[in-house]
């Protein structure tokens, strides 16, 4: 318990390479990777509730440890715990691994929120991105509470880090991947990239800091600045709608067929 509780600092969670995940569902989909649980910490309630996850740790011989409410509550950062909480090993894999694994990626430039870059990992994975590359000064992806907002969406896709974004951007290129800056400014109209086909290529869609969003050096590193349009009155969107925006818009654009509209123009007998 005194080394669980110590993973709420990211010193700790450094230098072991282990974190806390917290609540079945988090514990459930940690499961679903081999070796990714070391320990479980239970309370009474909660293993008799969630008798399939107890299950999946005893085939995995995964340490569950019961213990009383109030020892629980030591290790979650919730106000009111689920009864659950999972010692795990780091998941992140080299960046390499993650540019070269498919057609859809998410890059988080500086995101600091925790919220919000769990979000966009939890939208990457919804839309069916291949992989999540955190860079620069962006918040811990083994944070208590990005881990919370992934949802699970953690233990689904790949997830890199790296500390220089602008080679990150030169990698994408030179693997083939078109990387597209999300710019309220941008010269590029989602709606445009999506009719003209340039949303069906492969795609890293780069998303900047909360506040200030990417800065403009980075930005023109960028194949295309594509801003989202606002058709009402709104100022602008925030980062995590952004990305499920912008996300969806190329996994739409991915998997819709290449000859949409053949059927549309064919012609021929109808009827008697």
């Amino acid at each position: 318990m005194k080394t669980a509780r110590r993973l709420a600092r990211r010193v700790s969670r450094a230098e072991t390479r282990l974190f806390l995940a917290e609540g079945p569902q988090a514990v459930r989909e940690a499961l679903t990777v081999p070796g990714c649980v070391r320990e479980i910490f239970a309370v009474a309630a909660a293993a008799e509730q969630h008798r399939d996850i107890r299950a999946a740790a005893a085939r995995q011989q995964v340490a569950w440890q019961l213990v009383d409410d109030a020892a629980l509550a030591s290790l979650a950062e919730t106000v009111q715990p689920q009864g659950l909480v999972a010692v795990c090993r780091f998941l992140d894999v080299p960046a390499p691994d993650v540019i070269g694994s498919g057609p859809l990626l998410a890059v988080c430039a500086d995101v600091r929120d925790p919220g919000n870059a769990g979000t966009v990992i939890r939208c990457a994975d919804a839309a069916g991105a291949a992989g999540v590359l955190l860079t620069g000064s962006s918040v811990d992806p083994y944070n208590g509470k990005t881990v919370r907002a992934t949802v699970g969406s953690l233990f689904h896709l790949p997830i890199a880090l790296a500390r220089d974004t602008a080679e990150v951007v030169a990698q994408l290129q030179m693997a083939g991947v078109q990387v597209l800056a999300a710019d309220g400014g941008g010269e590029l109209d989602l709606d445009d990239a999506a009719d003209d086909g340039t949303l069906a290529a492969p795609t890293a869609w780069l998303f900047g800091n909360e506040a200030w969003g990417l800065p403009a050096e980075l930005a023109a590193l960028a194949d295309h600045r594509v801003r989202i349009p606002v058709h009402g009155r709104a100022e602008s969107l925030n980062l995590a709608t952004a990305a499920a925006v912008c996300l969806y818009a190329s996994a739409r654009a991915q998997r819709r067929p290449r000859h949409v509209g053949r059927m549309a123009g064919a012609s021929g007998p109808v009827g008697d």
